[in-house]
């Protein structure tokens, strides 16, 4: 079957020349076909409505599944741009941590394409009802750290799936080649970055010291990155920023995001929450509030390292200047001290 793109609606929000594969053609009837073949392998039969989403990093094709709830398919960069390994991880976490994330129904690891179902409710729609303010996000965020502490000892593994490395060992040598490399920094903050040097790998080593072992951090856990399928139940997806690294370094978004919501008095309510299920680590109240707030400036490094992950022929715009903007959150107060 043929697949007109001309059928589509696609919208490219504020990225209107976006490089994407979606202009080839060859590579449109590819993805539709194999989405449709991965549908069938469920019994499911697409129609023709497709909604398509394009940004220098992803292509995301809403598609209407004949008597059944729409389903996604992704694609995101692959080959050596960086950011094919989200569908097999993906495909990974739904093993490893059923439940709790979003179970792909087909994924092409090699093209790095995902056939994602629908979750239930966005929890950025479900704060719309929701007069709780800030406790909302208590119980999502337990249940995040918990899926943390049972990923843990899968870090080996989640690397040799080509998720990217941000360990304390080797985030100098990564926050060096940023500052370095990025030609969006103008002088005088290249300058006072250098000069930060020493302080980071201060900050680095006392992250590491806390004991706690490597993880997955999402590095953009905003409210549009999880579904409330039931009660009190959340589910997590949008792996395509995601690093191994220190736990903690996951809260630096959704801390900011509550924060411009609610206000920074609402911060140590969420942190707490957060840290939970990591009160038998052996560390006081003390000492895990301190890392948090050490890790919410490390955080900035993975977002920076995200934004080189587009597709190829992007360019540096806008990669460069988003991967900047975080580079300069490392000079400013942490989110929560």
């Amino acid at each position: 079957m043929r697949h007109d793109a001309s059928a589509a609606a696609v919208e490219r929000g504020q990225y209107p020349d976006a490089v994407t594969p979606w202009e080839d053609p060859a590579w449109r009837e590819a993805a539709l076909g194999w989405a449709e073949h991965g549908l069938a392998a469920h019994g499911l039969r697409t129609t023709r409505r497709l909604v398509v989403r394009l940004r220098p990093w992803s292509v995301l094709v809403r598609m209407t599944a004949e008597g059944e709830p729409d389903v996604w398919f992704k694609a995101g960069p692959a080959g050596g741009a960086g950011g094919a390994f989200e569908a097999g991880l993906a495909e990974a976490l739904a093993r490893w941590v059923p439940g709790h994330v979003l179970k792909p129904l087909a994924v092409d690891d090699a093209r790095g394409w995902s056939l994602l179902p629908h979750g239930g409710t966005l929890f950025r729609d479900a704060l719309r009802q929701d007069s709780s303010g800030e406790r909302a996000w208590e119980e999502p965020l337990r249940q995040y750290a918990a899926v943390q502490r049972a990923l843990g000892p899968r870090a080996g593994e989640m690397g040799r799936l080509g998720v990217p490395d941000a360990r304390m060992a080797v985030l100098p040598s990564t926050f060096d080649r940023l500052v370095e490399e990025n030609a969006a920094l103008d002088p005088a903050t290249r300058t006072a970055l250098r000069e930060l040097r020493p302080r980071f790998q201060g900050w680095c080593d006392e992250l590491a010291a806390t004991g706690i072992p490597d993880s997955l951090d999402h590095c953009d856990l905003h409210d549009g990155q999880f579904f409330t399928p039931g009660p009190g139940r959340y589910t997590f997806f949008d792996w395509g920023d995601a690093a191994v690294s220190h736990p903690f370094c996951s809260l630096l978004v959704p801390l900011r995001t509550a924060a411009e919501r609610y206000g920074p008095q609402a911060l140590p309510r969420l942190r707490d929450a957060y840290l939970d299920p990591w009160t038998d680590t052996g560390l006081t109240p003390a000492e895990l509030r301190r890392a948090v707030s050490v890790a919410c400036r490390l955080g900035a490094v993975g977002r920076a390292c995200s934004w080189g992950r587009l597709f190829p022929g992007t360019g540096e715009a806008p990669g460069a200047a988003e991967s900047a903007r975080w580079l300069r959150e490392l000079l400013a107060e942490p989110v929560l001290r």
